[in-house]
């Protein structure tokens, strides 16, 4: 596998709250200076990387994933120095009490703990998943002083403190890999592209995107701005191939067995089919997914904009999402990597996504 590992663990462990997300942006937009022929952002932070292709006339695609995480943000400081919080996107506060976390504050990153009353002395009659306002953070501060001395005000945001590690052989766990490690595929994408012995006829724009866990405003601002003729869009999807999941409700996608390609809604069906036509002359292993109304993702902000953007959404099958445990294996990844260099090899400058009527 020829891919940066180093730099896939540094991004994966740099907090990039929704929001808060220039720490990572920093370190993608350095990383991909070194071999893209441009590298911009907005002003909320989103940036794109450009490899300019060898024909003008060949239709501009924008691959894109989403730089954000889950977290918290501090919503009041007690007098007594604890910090009470709210959740910034999906975070699950089933798994919340008794994990670390870090508070970006003013000076710096604080360790805190989310309080966990011992199993002995707290009323279990009843017991049920805490409400979000009922955690609380403790940093070590006897008073609301001794938290301001800290850097620590109301609006600061907080990440769990687990990072990344090896698990076996192929695979990875941490937080945060939806979807930085989707950002990081982009890179290996551009690197390769801008490596090849002749340059794709297409211009590429590789975009990693602000804001996608509260809404996709990043990637609306950005597929507004850029308008580019193709969209392929890189998140993570649920991989069922754990005990106690309902495949009739949630579907089947396995880690190791290849990317997932999703059908429906925001999809466009002549992309799609062009990503299946690709992977079957490469032989990569393709999962599929249904999307009868929405994908949940930035396709569904992408494909809809001005006039439209040919869209499809390339998923990397992932265990245990929006946790500090999330599971991906490394081939897939791989694999992907693969699939996307193949898609924009395969674009010729005549390519037109249009549905025939």
């Amino acid at each position: 596998m020829s891919t940066d590992h180093p730099f896939l663990i540094d991004l994966l462990s740099t907090p990039s709250p929704t929001g808060f997300e220039v720490q990572g942006q920093r370190k993608w937009a350095n990383y991909v200076r070194s071999f893209a022929d441009k590298v911009e952002n907005d002003a909320y932070g989103s940036a794109w990387a450009t490899l300019q292709g060898s024909n003008p006339k060949a239709p501009v695609i924008m691959l894109e994933a989403h730089a954000d995480e889950i977290g918290y943000m501090v919503k009041h400081i007690s007098k007594d120095g604890f910090l009470f919080v709210d959740r910034v996107g999906g975070s699950d506060v089933a798994t919340a009490r008794g994990r670390r976390v870090d508070i970006l504050g003013d000076k710096g990153s604080v360790r805190g703990v989310i309080g966990n009353i011992a199993i002995h002395i707290r009323d279990r009659e009843d017991e049920k998943v805490p409400k979000v306002h009922e955690l609380w953070v403790d940093i070590g501060a006897t008073s609301d002083g001794e938290v301001k001395k800290a850097g620590i005000r109301v609006g600061h945001p907080l990440v769990y403190a687990d990072s990344v590690e090896t698990l076996g052989k192929h695979r990875l766990i941490g937080r945060a890999l939806d979807n930085r490690i989707g950002g990081y595929i982009i890179t290996q994408t551009l690197a390769r592209l801008a490596k090849a012995k002749t340059r794709p006829s297409s211009t590429v724009i590789g975009v990693n995107a602000v804001q996608e866990e509260i809404g996709g405003h990043g990637a609306r601002m950005v597929a507004h701005r850029l308008m580019p003729a193709i969209a392929i869009v890189l998140d993570v999807t649920h991989a069922t191939d754990t005990p106690d999941v309902n495949h009739r409700k949630h579907g089947e996608v396995k880690l190791a067995s290849g990317p997932s390609l999703t059908h429906g809604s925001a999809n466009h069906p002549e992309v799609t089919k062009r990503l299946m036509a690709v992977a079957e002359k490469a032989k990569i292993p393709l999962q599929h997914e249904s999307s009868s109304r929405f994908t949940g993702t930035d396709t569904d902000v992408i494909f809809n904009q001005r006039e439209g953007i040919p869209s499809a959404l390339v998923s990397l099958p992932l265990r245990y999402m929006h946790s500090v445990v999330e599971t991906c294996d490394l081939r897939d990844v791989e694999h992907i990597i693969n699939l996307l260099c193949a898609f924009v090899q395969s674009i010729k400058p005549t390519d037109r996504f249009h549905i025939k009527l």
